[in-house]
């Protein structure tokens, strides 16, 4: 990725340039069995083009392993080091947007207050000239000076207000910015974070966390597909926003609850020991068992609808990989030995 004016990846649009790369991406493609669809492509230009570091290091370390380009690696690798990239430059724009607005705020007033202080001179020099005799035309130059001086103090008090309408619109601009980040990161059904969302978080935690001092709670609607089937998409969905509201209910402040993927949910417990982990997942657990959902048009009760969660606990040396697998081996084991419970990864015997 070459540069980035927004959140969307920006590409070299000239032909020249473009096609030196084609000659150089084409030959990796048939080397490395990769197949010349658009995503790949997009890897691949990057790769070429040698500015996004860790997608570089990323395909260095598959070929070097003699991985496979398949289809689940190509969509990883597009969706962690393009998309994810992309975001990041959205990020720095805004920080940036930031820092010229309080830079901007600033010289406007600078530029106001010696307006100001400047044409309050400039009156008091007039009154003291207009008290003086003609003296071979002094007076006259004096006065001339004056007026082109206060002149371009109008100028910059124009300037001024021109400034000032600019911050506001830059002001209005970083708004637009930070609700664009938040529909770009929101699950739109349940208002938690989406999926790319909790990957990027979770990779930040992992990396700065201490082992043993975070936990990973994975939660799985029992039975979902047969409330689809009986009740309808729609009651699903009202379904999945009702345990997104127990979970935001009990999850503490500094956690990061997500949807991971269709019914399965999940919550990033920072600085949370495994015990208060399984306490906040049996409440949330307990809740949807006592809870009696009904149809809003008919008030039909949906039965007893109850959740399956497994939890696992950050270890050394886990990447956000291993840690995902181990809290859905747990969710697996709650699930496949009689569903509505919770079950801790280190509880499982794995004899």
């Amino acid at each position: 990725m070459n540069n980035s004016t927004s959140f969307i990846p920006f590409y070299d649009f000239s032909p020249t340039v473009n096609a030196a790369y084609l000659k150089e991406i084409l030959p990796l493609l048939v080397r490395h069995n990769v197949a010349a669809n658009p995503i790949n492509y997009a890897i691949w230009y990057d790769y070429v083009v040698g500015n996004n570091v860790t997608l570089t290091n990323a395909v260095n370390s598959i070929v070097t392993e003699q991985g496979v380009f398949d289809c689940e690696t190509s969509v990883e690798l597009y969706k962690k080091y393009i998309c994810n990239a992309s975001l990041e430059s959205f990020e720095h724009i805004n920080r940036q947007i930031h820092k010229v607005i309080e830079q901007a705020t600033t010289a406007i007033n600078d530029t106001y207050h010696k307006a100001e202080e400047t044409n309050d001179s400039f009156q008091k020099k007039t009154v003291m000239l207009e008290s003086l005799p003609e003296t071979g035309g002094l007076k006259t130059i004096l006065r001339e000076i004056i007026q082109e001086t206060q002149s371009l103090a109008v100028t910059s008090q124009a300037m001024q207000g021109k400034l000032t309408a600019a911050n506001k619109e830059m002001e209005q601009l970083r708004k637009e910015l930070a609700q664009v980040r938040q529909i770009a990161t929101t699950d739109g059904l349940t208002g938690l974070l989406n999926r790319r969302a909790f990957d990027m978080t979770l990779a930040e935690i992992v990396e700065q966390s201490e082992p043993d001092k975070t936990c990973l709670s994975m939660l799985d609607i029992d039975h979902f597909k047969r409330i689809n089937d009986t009740y309808g998409h729609t009651i699903g969905d009202n379904v999945i926003k009702y345990v997104a509201s127990l979970m935001k209910k009990y999850a503490e402040g500094h956690h990061h609850v997500a949807r991971y993927g269709g019914e399965e949910l999940a919550i990033i417990m920072p600085n949370t020991s495994h015990e208060k982990a399984l306490e906040i997942s049996e409440n949330i657990r307990s809740s949807m068992e006592a809870s009696r959902l009904q149809r809003k048009n008919d008030n039909q009760s949906l039965g007893s609808i109850t959740l399956s969660i497994g939890i696992a606990k950050l270890q050394p040396g886990d990447d956000p990989e291993s840690f995902i697998v181990r809290a859905d081996t747990a969710l697996y084991k709650a699930k496949q030995s009689g569903r509505n419970k919770v079950v801790h990864y280190d509880q499982l015997d794995r004899r």
